[in-house]
């Protein structure tokens, strides 16, 4: 799949400005009061971009070049990979890694439990693995758990949004899962 990252950034630039609130996920994210986070599967930077914002120290990694240039060019002074996720290797670990807008579902098929492998590969000890996706694209809940147990993972929460709403079997999870 081929993104066009001006496009992409322009879609959430309009939806803050009619007033939306965009950086759910980042708020999510802070309520682990991280020192570090990777932002895995970063896009354009929205998330990372906020959490930077508040202090948190902050390396985003996507696979698509585009999605970066927009990232690099509204923060220079985060680190941006362009790099695969599946079998990462930053030589670092984080005390959240967060996986926002359906990261998983954009990983070629059958690669899931490489991704898994690989970012939860930087989660520090008693850090989190946060990601959040869609549930009606043939990836389960029990196939990601599945992937995270195998990568030294346990799941300590679920919910059906990003603003902690209970989970009760819908079309979207938001999974975290500690070292």
């Amino acid at each position: 799949m081929t993104w066009d990252g001006e496009d992409y950034q322009r879609r959430f630039d309009r939806l803050a400005g009619s007033g939306q609130d965009v950086h759910g996920e980042a708020e999510f994210v802070r309520g682990y009061r991280p020192a570090t986070v990777l932002d895995a599967g970063c896009g354009t930077g929205r998330v990372g971009i906020e959490l930077a914002r508040h202090g948190i120290d902050v390396v985003g990694v996507d696979g698509d070049e585009s999605m970066l240039t927009v990232a690099r060019e509204r923060a220079p002074g985060i680190t941006w990979h362009h790099r695969d996720l599946v079998g990462l290797d930053l030589g670092r670990a984080f005390d959240v890694v967060v996986m926002a807008g359906n990261v998983p579902l954009f990983t070629a098929p059958g690669t899931q439990a490489a991704l898994a492998a690989g970012v939860a590969s930087h989660v520090t000890e008693n850090g989190v693995l946060v990601a959040g996706f869609s549930l009606d694209r043939g990836y389960t809940t029990t196939d990601y758990d599945t992937h995270c147990t195998a990568a030294g993972l346990t799941l300590v929460e679920r919910y059906a949004t990003w603003a902690k709403d209970p989970f009760n079997g819908g079309d979207y999870a938001v999974s975290v899962h500690r070292r």
